[in-house]
């Protein structure tokens, strides 16, 4: 059974940095797409970044491309997300998810077959 630990969320002013991470273990880690999705309260799960088994290939949410990166790390097991320029919007649960059957990166959460307890983020104004 596939395990997904996420880490490194907190508190952080506006226009701040956050780096999110996710452990992988007990599955084929690098043969699985992986995404981060975030859940705000009262708020349905959005997706916010995937990136292709083989780290080639990356999508991002409209709402956070060219602040947030997502990578990995096939060697460690590991997946990223760098958030830049925070926002309060952008304060929720960050979820990392593994996609195990898709053929190229997806946005949907049904997707994705495995995933994580979650990290809290905020992001005060």
């Amino acid at each position: 059974q596939v395990q997904l630990v996420e880490s490194g969320g907190g508190l952080v002013q506006a226009g701040g940095s956050l780096r999110v991470s996710c452990a992988a273990s007990g599955g084929t880690f690098s043969s699985y797409h992986m995404g981060w999705f975030r859940q705000a309260p009262g708020k349905e799960r959005e997706f916010v970044a995937a990136i292709r088994w083989s780290g080639t290939s990356t999508y991002y949410a409209d709402s956070v491309k060219g602040r947030f990166t997502i990578s990995r790390d096939n060697a460690k097991n590991m997946v990223y997300l760098q958030m830049n320029n925070l926002k309060p919007e952008d304060t929720a649960v960050y979820y990392c998810a593994a996609d195990a059957r898709g053929a190229f990166i997806r946005t949907i959460s049904s997707a994705y077959d495995y995933w994580g307890q979650g990290t809290q983020v905020t992001v005060s104004s």
